[in-house]
């Protein structure tokens, strides 16, 4: 095993109150962070209401896009800017997120009326009857390529239409990046003829933008998913408790399970602080981070275990302090080499995967942290409090031992005079 540190020495639980102390500030500045923002910032598969993902031939005016939204009574909708990049900065991708407190399928087909209404608004498409090029599918493209028969294949058709639908549209998500801006460039995609491009200008209109997604989640669904997301997290913890407390003792479960809680709390804060959402995938980073944490954990621990029994007449906090310092390379190792690799996820994997990979670079750092300074500590003070921080053989307790041993010898030695 690679080591970088030959014997350190460090005296970890000497600084147990620093420890404590950044916790504190760590946990306090989140939550207060939640409180004033009146939660976290939940994502549709939480909060229910009408997603929809929008592409624009040239950044969008964002504000421009938000008067729109309030004109058709959506002022309080959530626009979310999406870059391949680190920076927002000139995005043609957007998410517009509407919140839908009603039930019911109509209520959400108003909200993703109302959403594509405010986006024609905004950018001048006048409504010309004509579907939109630019939002059409393979199915709903091969149909009208279909019914006006461009290469005049009449019977013999077959599957022709639907090979050039999605030939033509392959072309417009790739070769145009998604939006198409005049329809003569669609010349150099496979298969497409004159007469088919003069089919397309007369059958759809072309918007500046394409709508490449709508989601629809109920409000009623979002709430028991985001119920379920707790309950899933606590049945992970609990299980851990039980398995740790057989497998240790039940202090050391307990130590662990709070460290865990610890880090669960903290990273939290960090959504709400850096304003992320929470997300189905996000639930699954911190469950990743639980175990993970877990993991780090229990090698100090098993650890701690072995060194106890070896080295009875070193104080317990000593113990813990070697056992630390022992694994201290290995800490290194496995967290340092995790983590460069979520923060290349997060700094490149763009904005669909940022709130997850953000999770799991804050979860690596505050669990590994935690290991040391919060689990183990919890342990010595629990140690303490029991007073059985001292050596076995020294101590108070230890001293009384000997001291009733001598007396009882003594009159053992008494009664063999008599």
């Amino acid at each position: 095993m690679i080591e970088f540190f030959k014997e350190p020495n460090i005296n970890w639980m000497g600084k147990a109150k620093y420890f404590y102390s950044l916790s504190a500030i760590l946990l306090l500045a989140g939550w207060f962070s939640i409180w004033h923002k009146h939660g976290l910032f939940y994502s549709i598969d939480f909060k229910g209401g009408t997603n929809v993902d929008v592409i624009f031939a040239q950044p969008p005016n964002i504000d421009h896009l938000r008067t729109s939204l309030a004109s058709q009574g959506l002022g309080n909708s959530e626009i979310q800017s999406i870059s391949s990049g680190i920076s927002a900065a000139g995005a043609r991708e957007v998410l517009i997120f509407v919140e839908q407190s009603s039930q019911g399928d109509q209520a959400q087909e108003e909200s993703k009326t109302k959403v594509l209404t405010a986006l024609n608004n905004a950018f001048g498409v006048a409504s010309s009857g004509k579907p939109d090029f630019n939002s059409a599918t393979p199915t709903s493209l091969a149909k009208v390529l279909t019914l006006r028969d461009p290469l005049l294949l009449s019977a013999s058709a077959g599957n022709r239409y639907e090979d050039l639908a999605r030939a033509i549209l392959a072309y417009r998500d790739k070769d145009a990046n998604g939006v198409l801006s005049n329809f003569d460039d669609l010349k150099n995609a496979s298969g497409v003829t004159p007469a088919v491009i003069s089919t397309l200008k007369d059958s759809f209109s072309l918007a500046p933008f394409g709508v490449r997604n709508v989601e629809i989640v109920g409000p009623k669904v979002g709430a028991e998913l985001r119920q379920q997301a707790v309950y899933v997290t606590l049945y992970a913890l609990a299980g851990m408790l039980v398995y740790i407390a057989f497998r240790f003792e039940w202090v050391f479960g307990a130590a662990a399970v709070l460290a865990v809680f610890h880090d669960v709390l903290i990273t939290l804060g960090f959504f709400s602080l850096l304003h992320f959402e929470i997300s189905l995938t996000v639930i699954a980073a911190l469950l990743t981070l639980v175990g993970y944490s877990m993991n780090d954990t229990i090698v100090i621990f098993d650890r701690i275990r072995e060194n106890n029994r070896l080295l009875r007449k070193m104080p317990f906090a000593d113990v813990v302090n070697k056992s630390i310092n022992q694994t201290l390379s290995r800490t290194i190792l496995t967290s340092g080499l995790t983590f460069l690799t979520v923060l290349v996820l997060f700094l490149m994997g763009g904005q669909v995967l940022r709130a997850f990979s953000f999770a799991l670079v804050v979860g690596i750092v505050v669990g590994t942290y935690s290991s040391f300074g919060i689990a183990a500590p919890l342990i010595v003070w629990w140690h303490r409090m029991r007073g059985q921080d001292a050596a076995a053989g020294t101590g108070a307790a230890a001293g009384n031992k000997t001291r009733n041993g001598e007396a009882a010898a003594g009159r053992l030695a008494t009664a063999g005079r008599r």
